[in-house]
């Protein structure tokens, strides 16, 4: 279906003309021998934009938590972690093959849990007990909704880890939209965190890539990692030129994709659904209470020409630069058609 409002991820963008043209003119060289210019001078631009010293350009986001996983770990090792973190639900294991650690799960509420589960989960050295040996955050979070740590929350959690010399990771895959929608600056997350990455195939828009960053010790070592992982590339200005056109272009239009996914919030509450808060651009709906499956809805709204994903018996709709307001409306239109009500607040 060629139009079809599009609510399934930000992961469904698609680069501008724009973006294609600066991927074309892009000047490239050998990533592998850290010869390539448009690569280089995006790390440098990422490293800076989060307060750290150095930064390396990776395939995906989920390799950037692997690289940083078990460059921080040692096998054996417990990773802290919310219990719907990415690197717990979304990544296949991947943390205990690549690094051979344990997760440690917490219940946080929409993600976001306190220092006192850090002390819980730290323990004295010990041959019998596994150490605690990172602290996982998801800033925003994307099994939360979209949902953003608290600043004071997140120093606290930061400062438990550091006073036992457990180093924190940041899984900061939609940390742009946690920027636009809390006005704290990104080096403001970063600078106090011994790794954090962003993505760019989401609300940025581009095709392709993630950076993660870290002391230049860090790098140095996540470098070894990446090799080992498959993550070193060739001439990778291409994509790279894509993510420094979005970072460009496409960070204050963020903004858009959270007043979008607020309109689509306060329409499905009127039309009496189940709805998560809004916080960025990730809202999840649970038609349950009013008699619907999610898969079947999800077929039924496909079949009105909008396509939104299922996660856990819930639907997940996500807003983002190839949904515009219209689109949104369109959306709106499409569950009160299938359900038979009316739409409240409708233009």
């Amino acid at each position: 279906m060629s139009d079809v409002v599009e609510l399934s991820s930000d992961t469904q963008t698609r680069p501008t003309d724009a973006m294609r043209a600066a991927m074309v003119a892009a000047e490239v060289g050998d990533e592998q021998q850290r010869a390539d210019p448009t690569v280089n001078a995006l790390c440098e631009r990422v490293a800076t934009l989060l307060g750290q010293e150095a930064a390396v350009f990776l395939p995906s986001g989920l390799m950037c938590n692997l690289v940083a996983v078990a460059t921080h770990t040692e096998p054996g090792q417990l990773v802290l972690l919310d219990r719907a973190a990415h690197i717990a639900r979304a990544e296949a294991g991947g943390s205990a093959l690549a690094a051979g650690v344990q997760v440690e799960v917490v219940d946080g509420e929409r993600g976001v849990f306190g220092p006192d589960a850090v002390v819980a989960a730290h323990a004295e050295p010990s041959n019998y007990w596994p150490q605690l040996g990172l602290v996982a955050l998801e800033q925003t979070h994307n099994f939360g909704g979209g949902s953003l740590w608290p600043l004071e929350t997140y120093d606290a959690v930061v400062a438990a880890a550091h006073e036992r010399d457990v180093p924190v990771h940041v899984d900061g895959a939609r940390l742009m939209n946690a920027v636009v929608a809390t006005g704290v600056d990104a080096a403001r997350w970063g600078s106090g965190v011994d790794s954090i990455w962003i993505d760019f195939t989401k609300g940025l828009g581009a095709p392709f890539g993630a950076v993660l960053a870290g002391s230049h010790a860090f790098i140095e070592r996540a470098w070894r990692f990446k090799h080992r992982f498959g993550g070193a590339m060739r001439q990778a200005g291409m994509m790279a030129a894509g993510c420094l056109h979005a970072l460009d272009h496409n960070v204050d239009r963020l903004a858009d994709d959270h007043a979008n996914l607020r309109r689509l919030h306060d329409g499905l509450v009127g039309l009496g659904l189940d709805v998560t808060p809004p916080a960025t651009n990730i809202l999840f709906v649970d038609p349950r209470p009013i008699g619907r499956d999610a898969v079947e809805l999800q077929a039924a709204l496909l079949r009105r020409g909008v396509r939104l994903s299922v996660v856990h018996g819930r639907l997940r709709a996500i807003t983002h630069l190839d949904v515009d307001a219209s689109g949104v409306e369109r959306a709106l239109e499409a569950f009160a058609a299938e359900l038979g009500r009316s739409i409240a607040g409708g233009s």
